[in-house]
């Protein structure tokens, strides 16, 4: 065997090794398995760390607590995996919609769908629409305003360039302040000068849980249809996606959907729909 062929097949070994070894480890991204996983049998699930209730409560999304986890264990389900089977993953919000390899099979910490977001990363359908929601303070006199009628006699703030404004004056008939930002909203809530802000619900649990020393979700506004919807982030081109996507339908269409809605955004929260 002369040099010149032991190298050739020297070069050839080595490259037929590293495809093996590459074939071995393809832990990094999804899609290596069989079922589309990044984990054979197992179903991996990323939250943001740390993770809000109402979303996730007391940040332990294995709870299967808090609406985004009892949606994506109820997803699971549909999908095959027991609750034992689903592992969980924590990520910040800017990784998981960049593009390149991910660790887990979904991601769920209220992603708008957008479609600049699905260049890099796929998204599924949606499992939530935001409503309009009102915060207040437990002093104020709108923190027992649970009616149209009672809250359209309140001072009701809200953010300039919002769908805020349209959803006050069509359901509360009445015509808001309009604010610079969400942040002079709430100082002029706690100096006195509005009883109460209108936002998005999201907005409204960040604002009375980080902004407020005592504020409230008090009321949140019939759902129209039209505010952000929320989907789960998948890595682009998963295997799982349309699964994830017949998964939702399925519980859109027996009413899971709603059911967790109510419990989570609602009953568990004290955040009734407005009357």
């Amino acid at each position: 065997m002369t040099r010149s062929l032991r190298l050739t097949l020297a070069v050839a070994t080595a490259a037929v090794a590293a495809l093996a070894l590459s074939a071995c480890s393809g832990s990094s991204s999804s899609g290596s398995n069989a079922d589309g996983t990044v984990t054979d049998g197992k179903l991996t699930i990323a939250t943001g760390e740390p993770a809000y209730s109402p979303w996730i409560d007391d940040n332990e999304p294995e709870s299967g607590k808090g609406f985004e986890s009892a949606v994506a264990y109820a997803v699971a389900k549909e999908l095959g995996y027991s609750k034992s089977d689903v592992v969980w993953k924590r990520s910040t919000f800017d990784s998981a919609i960049a593009p390149g390899p991910k660790d887990w099979d979904l991601n769920v910490q209220q992603f708008s769908i957008d479609a600049k977001r699905k260049k890099a990363v796929d998204m599924s359908s949606a499992y939530y629409t935001t409503t309009q929601a009102v915060v207040t303070t437990s002093t104020s006199k709108a923190a027992d305003a649970t009616t149209v009628d009672a809250l359209k006699q309140d001072a009701i703030g809200v953010a300039t360039g919002s769908t805020s404004i349209a959803s006050v004056k069509s359901v509360l008939g009445v015509t808001p302040q309009v604010f610079n930002s969400n942040d002079d909203a709430v100082l002029a809530l706690k100096s006195g000068q509005i009883d109460a802000i209108v936002t998005d619900l999201p907005t409204a649990f960040y604002m009375a849980a980080a902004q407020l020393d005592d504020g409230t979700v008090s009321a949140q506004f019939p759902s129209d249809g039209k505010g952000d919807q929320f989907g789960f982030v998948l890595p682009k081109g998963s295997a799982l996606t349309s699964k994830v996507d017949q998964a939702l339908e399925e519980l859109k269409d027996d009413g899971t959907l709603e059911d967790l809605q109510t419990k989570w955004l609602s009953s568990e929260t004290n955040t009734p729909v407005l009357k």
